[in-house]
């Protein structure tokens, strides 16, 4: 008979790995979680949004990803750093979003292939999932008893916030589970969806990806002109809903690491050629990686920060508005508008595509 081992020496193995929480659960699937994603895709808030909405029979049934699967060990990372001391640069950077300041994912799967590991070594099967489809890892986090579900859908640790990844050891070994929920301790609260800039969250625990500008950011198209303004410096992710929540004012901040990057440089992003561009934003999310989305995102944050008497900045829209691609063109045509520069855009009334005209039709 093959031994399993106990959760705290699971525990111990995660913690010395750089594993901040470890719980466990079953593996039964998420038959509840399944039926609120089918919906939520129906009614059209997933906003074309792939990942754990793409199969939820898939993402919600723990035994597609290992068969035979009866535990799923639950790890959680915290990636809050303090804030860097020195300034950007200059003006012209765009500010990403704190989990993708530097790879805490790799930092948590490091931690939870150990326990995989100590799983292993005692003859148990394992599959370990970070950052993956193949399970809804908050649901999971919930079960295990983590923490509790916050109105903006995140997972709060109990005196430790929503700064965390989370990832996953399912196995086929039956580890002890706790089977306590975690109570909401977010009571009357409402800051995260009073603090949303762009109202994206509808009720308690409901995103609408077609208003939350961490998806927009990542999603194929035009980004909506409403949010343009609204985005203001984001270039990848958006944190305002975690940083106005009051447990997340609590949290302890885990030493940098000394790779954050919590700015991107907006013109270099528009003036390096593809391969570079893309090697910088390499752990970013970019639709089919394609990097025409960077350079969008990129003009939309240069008319929110940038300045239209900056011969930088017109230059870079002159060349943008010349662009052999008309997405592009129609987002730099906004961005000199935005800037006071219509007289950039002498000319762009003969441009053939309809998305530049739409841009046109729009200025006042």
């Amino acid at each position: 008979m093959l031994l399993v081992p106990t959760m705290e020496e699971l525990r111990e193995v995660g913690r010395a790995a750089g594993v901040d929480a470890l719980a466990a659960t079953t593996a039964d699937p998420f038959l509840e979680v399944r039926t609120t994603l089918e919906r939520r895709k129906a009614e059209g808030l997933h906003g074309g949004m792939a990942f754990t909405y793409r199969r939820p029979e898939r993402s919600t049934t723990p035994a597609l990803a290992l068969p035979g699967a009866r535990s799923i060990v639950v790890g959680a990372r915290s990636y809050l750093v303090e804030d860097p001391v020195e300034a950007p640069p200059d003006g012209l950077q765009g500010r990403i979003a704190r989990y993708a300041w530097d790879d805490h994912y790799a930092a948590l799967t490091q931690g939870l292939n150990a326990v995989a590991a100590a799983l292993r070594a005692c003859g148990w099967r394992t599959r370990v999932l970070v950052d993956d489809n193949a399970l809804v890892d908050r649901a999971a986090a919930h079960r295990a008893g983590i923490g509790w579900w916050g109105k903006n859908a995140n997972l709060l640790l109990p005196g430790l916030g929503s700064w965390y990844v989370l990832g996953s050891v399912v196995t086929n070994a039956v580890v002890a589970v706790s089977n306590e929920i975690v109570a909401d301790r977010c009571g009357s609260c409402t800051r995260c969806s009073d603090g949303c800039p762009t109202g994206a969250i509808t009720a308690p625990g409901v995103i609408d990806a077609r208003r939350c500008l961490s998806w927009l950011l990542q999603a194929e198209g035009v980004f909506p002109f409403e949010y343009r303004v609204a985005l203001g410096d984001r270039i990848y992710g958006c944190d305002e809903c975690q940083e106005v929540c009051p447990p997340n004012r609590r949290a302890p901040i885990r030493a940098p690491g000394g790779q954050e990057m919590p700015w991107a440089p907006l013109l270099s992003l528009l003036d390096t050629d593809d391969a570079v561009v893309l090697a910088y934003a390499h752990r970013w999310y970019i639709w089919r990686r394609e990097v025409r989305y960077v350079r969008r995102n990129a003009l939309v944050v240069l008319g929110n920060v940038g300045m239209g008497d900056d011969p930088k900045v017109e230059a870079v829209l002159a060349r943008y508005l010349a662009h052999p691609d008309g997405l592009l063109r129609a987002h730099a045509a906004w961005a000199a508008g935005r800037l006071g520069r219509e007289d950039l855009l002498m000319g762009l009334d003969q441009d053939p595509d309809p998305l530049v005209q739409a841009e046109l039709g729009r200025l006042p």
